[in-house]
């Protein structure tokens, strides 16, 4: 029997963001606003995060600084129930972090500063540690540049390749993608169950507009199916056995920060309860619109009950 339900491998931030941010004062000026909160975030942390408050077993495989901002998502962690036995500390590099100025509709300009999440780096003779699980999860291809890099492939197609190998689902997202991004996702997605970016990310790395095309694109290049995040519109979900789309729920949107990465948690945790594609991703979909609610890539999401109840009272967007 596997040790988890789910392993989360990737980028793993300290996030400050504050709300609402209409502008930035000029000079030394002070501006007042709501709310300033810490928080983990990142496309692993986001993930594990929610999917550990749905109730399914966890870990993650990250890399921190041994610095005060590592010690607060470490902490974090832990208090979560999280597994902490796969996370890397580093004196090479500070822990990744992020100034969010929260707009007052929920858009997030960021400032990120790069760390030891560009120093994550899974040898082979721990792949079957992190592969202890029903499930893998890797989330920050495009800004895990130890991962990402690689001679004839990458350290990420080595562990997904090897993950797929023990029988494990293995799901994927990506972040800040670029020209160069394509060139991974041929040595990756072949090892993909579920591909996950946003739409608007998939459209950029296909070239497409329209979401069937696009997920052609990434399923002739070996993802077995794709889920596109797409805000408002819910989510758009491409397999073998045709398209379909599931709905977003209506919420009063505070903070859009991590609404992606918790999508996958909530689909995550679905699948490892045991429940089908669209179930899974209902459960995604809710799990995202509560954590539009608050500030930080945790909020409003409670625990399952709580997420189930919002599943059955909230509007769906038509």
């Amino acid at each position: 029997m596997a040790k988890f339900d789910a392993v989360f491998v990737g980028l793993t931030i300290l996030d400050i963001a504050g709300r609402p941010v209409e502008t930035i004062p000029e000079g030394g000026g002070v501006a007042f606003i709501d709310e300033i909160r810490m928080n983990p975030a990142g496309t692993a942390s986001g993930a594990v995060m929610n999917a550990a408050k749905l109730g399914i077993s966890c870990s993650t495989a990250a890399c921190l600084g041994n610095d005060e901002k590592g010690d607060f998502v470490y902490d974090f962690y832990r208090r979560m129930g999280i597994d902490l036995s796969l996370i890397q500390r580093t004196d090479e590099a500070l822990t990744s972090a992020t100034i969010l100025t929260i707009r007052p509709n929920g858009d997030r300009p960021a400032l990120h500063c790069r760390g030891a999440s560009d120093k994550l780096f899974i040898t082979e003779d721990q792949f079957d540690a992190v592969c202890d699980a029903r499930f893998l999860h890797h989330g920050g291809t495009g800004l895990l540049d130890a991962m990402d890099r690689g001679q004839s492939e990458s350290q990420s197609a080595k562990l997904l390749a090897h993950a797929k190998a023990r029988g494990l689902t293995t799901t994927f997202d990506l972040i800040a993608p670029n020209a160069q991004t394509v060139g991974l996702l041929k040595d990756l997605l072949p090892h993909v169950d579920y591909f996950m970016p946003s739409f608007e990310e998939a459209a950029f790395l296909s070239g497409l507009s329209e979401p069937a095309e696009a997920a052609r694109f990434f399923k002739d290049m070996g993802a077995a199916a794709c889920i596109f995040k797409w805000g408002e519109k819910g989510s758009y979900i491409s397999t073998a056995d045709g398209d379909f789309v599931v709905p977003a729920f209506e919420v009063q949107v505070s903070d859009t920060t991590g609404c992606g990465d918790s999508y996958c948690g909530g689909f995550i945790a679905g699948l490892s309860m045991g429940y089908d594609l669209e179930e899974a991703c209902r459960l995604g979909t809710a799990t995202s619109g509560l954590v539009a609610t608050g500030l930080g890539s945790d909020a409003g999401v409670v625990d399952l009950e709580h997420t189930l109840d919002f599943m059955k009272t909230a509007r769906i967007l038509a």
